[in-house]
């Protein structure tokens, strides 16, 4: 499922450039997929059974620490546990900040191409080694995800 997978440079177009300052976390990954930003940005926040107890054990282990596990609660739209900050066509942005960290996703479909970006700005020590302590399975999470992507069907023009 991985080898569809690869490492990219954030879309020129994305929103997220106008978050990124030196010392952020930025990464980015695409894939080969027609489907609209909105409907690969569904497949990415349905995660399996083994990524939904990876995020339910860290709840459990921040909780202590009074970090958000889903966001704040006033958002209107949320795209899995992320309230959506944009919506268009091309490019969903959703995350929020928190006291250890601000983050952001995008989900960026153009020429064929899906792309997942995550950017992260730690904010002291605890959101560094939070970070640090999460990178592994990030990548995980996020190559699993497109993955998905690029193995669901892909929509068809003009279908009843």
């Amino acid at each position: 499922m991985f080898a569809a997978v690869m490492k990219a440079k954030l879309p020129a177009e994305s929103r997220l450039h106008g978050y990124v300052k030196p010392g952020d976390f930025l990464d980015c990954y695409r894939v080969q997929s027609t489907l609209p930003a909105l409907v690969a940005a569904r497949i990415i926040v349905d995660f399996p059974p083994w990524a939904k107890a990876l995020v339910a054990l860290r709840g459990i282990l921040t909780a202590p620490f009074g970090l958000l596990n889903d966001g704040p609660g006033d958002s209107n739209s949320k795209l899995g546990p992320f309230p959506v900050e944009h919506s268009s066509d091309t490019e969903v942005v959703a995350g929020f900040n928190d006291k250890h960290l601000d983050f952001r996703v995008s989900v960026f479909s153009a020429a064929d191409q899906v792309s997942l970006a995550t950017w992260v700005r730690p904010h002291n020590i605890g959101g560094r080694g939070y970070l640090a302590a999460i990178m592994p399975f990030h990548i995980l999470i996020a190559r699993n995800a497109l993955g998905r992507v690029a193995a669901a069907p892909s929509p068809t023009v003009g279908a009843a």
